[in-house]
């Protein structure tokens, strides 16, 4: 029988063996190291482009922040305006109120009843006056009771005087003005965004 040495050959597949291995070895490195490179790449260009995006976000929020700003000075105009206009309009509504006043007085003030002073302050009107009695004085604020213009009479105080030799009532009263709000006038308002 012949003897063979297979030891050279199973150490030259061993050498085949352990070179073929670190090819691949170095194949699979050189894959793995593309695969991380292009995927490096690819996760890089999309943090890019994300923060482009946020970027152009924030200078659009900006904007409309400027809008918001303008729009928010611009309703405080508008709403400036309308109360303005709002108070010319109810002014122009009272601006006969004077004359109706007056008027009102005439018809109102009984006879033995004098007026001395009249001040207005907003929507009360003080009345200082003489009266030849108490009952005149009584009579006035009925009168000014049933007046369609004047509201609430209020004695403020009342005390015997002597003019010209004459024993009088000195009065001091406030009447409140009724003013009618017309709906129109004051104008629809508007609620708060």
């Amino acid at each position: 029988m012949m003897r063979i040495n297979l030891l050279p050959h199973r150490e030259e597949k061993r050498k085949a063996r352990r070179t073929q291995f670190y090819a691949v070895l170095g194949v699979v490195f050189v894959v793995a190291l593309v695969v991380w490179g292009i995927g490096f790449t690819v996760i890089a260009e999309r943090i890019d482009q994300q923060n482009d995006a946020n970027a152009f976000l924030k200078s659009e929020i900006a904007v409309l922040d400027k809008q918001i700003a303008e729009i928010k000075t611009l309703r405080q105009q508008t709403d400036a305006l309308l109360a303005r206009k709002r108070v010319i309009e109810l002014l122009e509504a009272n601006r006969a109120e004077t004359v109706h006043v007056f008027n009102e007085f005439a018809e109102r003030v009984p006879e033995g009843v004098y007026l001395k002073k009249l001040t207005q302050t907003g929507q009360r009107i003080n009345i200082v006056g003489f009266a030849q009695a108490n009952a005149r004085v009584s009579a006035l604020m009925h009168n000014l009771e049933e007046s369609p213009i004047f509201e609430k009479p209020e004695l403020v105080q009342i005390q015997a005087e002597v003019v010209a030799g004459r024993r009088l009532s000195a009065f001091n009263m406030f009447v409140t003005v009724k003013r009618e709000v017309k709906a129109d006038a004051m104008g629809p308002k508007r609620k708060a965004p």
